[in-house]
């Protein structure tokens, strides 16, 4: 089998790779060679390598940067998926897809679900949403994951802006009033991993009795003061000294940014239980894996 990974060189790509490697034969093109940002080469790219899966990670994620670059959000994260789905439908290649709890307006406590009703606050989140949409408009076989607050030992996230941001200065000052579920690209790679059937002839028989949108997320939820409290406190309980001595919990308006983020970005995962059999890890379970490689790393 052929497998069509693209955004090998971000977080849940890079850590997927090696995964589906041990699998199957993985074609990563570089972000050149598969440019998500001119979808209309992408169907010649596709008949090029001919793959009997496609998996896509890549996505314009800068959020507030989307703001200002809606027409270039827009082609990468929905008019590229829509022509990826366009070629796979006829031809029966499912797809693996990757969305996000901003697709949400944020409203309520409760968990989303996967057939929510949507109302993204951003343009980053309108553009993701619209790739869900085309993806499902046109006919392919696929599973949509929607994960949420994404990060890893390695690359630009959260977790790595404040292991620098806590080892520079005395206070912290971290938003307390948006809640979710940290996710590592582990536990994203290690879930999708284990959708995928080993047996090839069983691969599109998966995607048409279990396709269609599931929440993928680790357990539990806290806020962005309780996943950067948890950072810290995680690392110098590893023996990391960092000078750091306050993390004050502020509102969101406290913290202005350009685009606007959803309050509540829970997301069920029953369907992930139940269509999958996958119970995910709590996101403590999670970030010790993480914290343990960063500290290995320095």
């Amino acid at each position: 089998m052929r497998i069509l990974l693209t955004g090998a060189a971000g977080q849940v790509g890079g850590t997927l790779l090696p995964l589906l490697r041990e699998r199957a034969d993985v074609v990563a093109p570089s972000r050149e060679q598969f440019d998500l940002s001119r979808p209309d080469e992408l169907a010649d790219r596709l008949d090029s390598i001919k793959p009997h899966l496609i998996v896509n990670p890549a996505a314009y994620t800068a959020v507030d940067r989307a703001e200002d670059e809606r027409e270039l959000a827009f082609r990468v994260n929905a008019e590229a998926p829509a022509a990826i789905a366009r070629w796979a439908a006829p031809r029966g290649v499912p797809l693996v897809h990757f969305s996000t709890d901003y697709v949400f307006d944020g409203s309520g406590e409760s968990p989303w679900r996967e057939n929510s009703t949507p109302g993204p606050l951003s343009v980053y989140g309108k553009s993701k949403l619209a790739g869900d949409l085309a993806i499902a408009e046109a006919g392919s076989l696929h599973v949509i994951a929607r994960t949420s607050w994404v990060y890893a030992a390695s690359g630009a996230n959260f977790l790595k802006t404040i292991v620098r941001l806590a080892g520079e200065r005395e206070q912290l000052r971290i938003v307390a009033d948006q809640i979710g579920a940290p996710t590592s690209a582990h536990a994203i790679a290690q879930a999708v991993v284990a959708m995928l059937p080993r047996n090839d002839e069983e691969l599109r028989g998966m995607f048409e009795a279990r396709g269609g949108v599931v929440n993928l997320v680790c357990a539990g939820e806290t806020s962005w003061h309780g996943f950067a409290t948890a950072i810290v406190s995680g690392l110098q309980s590893r023996g990391v000294s960092f000078a750091v001595k306050e993390i004050v919990p502020i509102r969101s308006d406290e913290f202005p940014v350009k685009a606007k983020r959803p309050a509540n970005s829970r997301l069920d995962v029953t369907r992930l239980r139940e269509r999958f059999g996958i119970a995910p890890p709590s996101w403590q379970h999670a970030l010790d894996r993480e914290l343990d490689a960063l500290k290995a790393a320095i």
